[in-house]
């Protein structure tokens, strides 16, 4: 269950933030809104490692092609317990040949180390300017994002950033829409793997515009224990629904089903994934699902309902 670590990462962001903040008023509700993350006891080389392996991964994305609705993809696991980054980088892979994003598409995960080659750091400085490197790439009238992330969640701030003691930070509503909205990106797939991840449907809304997240505002999501492939979210929609030829709103029906059916016969209470598309949105969608792989790829990792 994904709460039962959120208070303690809030007293760390609390912590980490000092006593000349403390002594100001430290507001995680703002700082989430305003994209507040810290790193600490970071080397030299670190930071410099996650430069080049940053510019490295930006660099290999290709320019977009006119008249074709190209997709973007972008799957970030903003926490280093390993089943997030696990979750992301197969996330990655999916939808990247589901939506025809090969060469388009990047990954980045909490939890890097100091060697100049490898993943990027699943940040929020990075996610941050690895959107701003798409829509730079990408025609932001004619093309689409799809943002995958998954970490753990906070129905007041967000999304919750955490590597260990090193790192931490927040990514509420109303930041993650002032990125996109700042960026001029209209036709956007968001997938939030997160508990109450519900709370970002008001603030990102629009009509082309598509949302789905593992949870409602007011209800956890499960399975993210740090020695599982999957959470129940994940597993469900990337790794069995996703894979298939079958419409994104087939796939999300097949995904609440067993998410229902993996939560019942645990006798947990219902996560509520929700699901919002825009009025306008099946103008992008129907381009990008008419090329979609006509072939089923198999299911990786073990399943999430079968772990404890």
């Amino acid at each position: 269950m994904r709460w039962k670590t959120l208070a303690a990462t809030l007293l760390v962001a609390t912590a980490m933030a000092g006593p000349s903040t403390s002594q100001v008023g430290f507001d995680n509700r703002e700082a989430a809104e305003n994209g507040w993350s810290m790193e600490q006891n970071r080397s030299a080389a670190w930071h410099l490692a996650q430069h080049r392996r940053l510019s490295a991964a930006l660099g290999t994305l290709q320019p977009q092609r006119q008249g074709i609705v190209d997709a973007y993809v972008l799957s970030i696991g903003l926490d280093s317990d390993p089943v997030f980054g696990r979750e992301a980088g197969e996330a990655q892979k999916v939808l990247t040949r589901r939506y025809g994003a090969t060469g388009r598409s990047i990954f980045l995960a909490a939890g890097a180390g100091k060697e100049n080659t490898g993943t990027p750091q699943g940040s929020p400085p990075n996610l941050a300017t690895a959107l701003a490197a798409v829509a730079a790439k990408m025609n932001v009238k004619e093309d689409v994002l799809i943002l995958f992330a998954t970490t753990h969640g906070d129905p007041r701030l967000g999304l919750v950033y955490r590597d260990g003691d090193n790192a931490v930070g927040m990514i509420a509503p109303k930041r993650l829409a002032a990125l996109l909205d700042g960026l001029g990106i209209e036709r956007r797939l968001i997938i939030l793997s997160a508990c109450f991840s519900g709370v970002f449907v008001p603030l990102l809304n629009g009509d082309q515009t598509i949302i789905i997240t593992a949870a409602s505002s007011q209800r956890t999501s499960f399975g993210c224990n740090p020695g599982n492939d999957w959470t129940f979210f994940g597993d469900a929609f990337v790794n069995t629904a996703l894979r298939k030829p079958q419409s994104l709103e087939k796939a999300n029906d097949e995904a609440r089903s067993l998410i229902s059916l993996w939560e019942a016969g645990r006798g947990l209470a219902p996560s509520e994934p929700q699901i919002f598309i825009g009025d306008k949105a099946h103008l992008w969608l129907d381009a990008l699902e008419m090329r979609m792989p006509k072939t089923e790829t198999p299911k990786t990792g073990r399943a999430a309902n079968m772990t404890s």
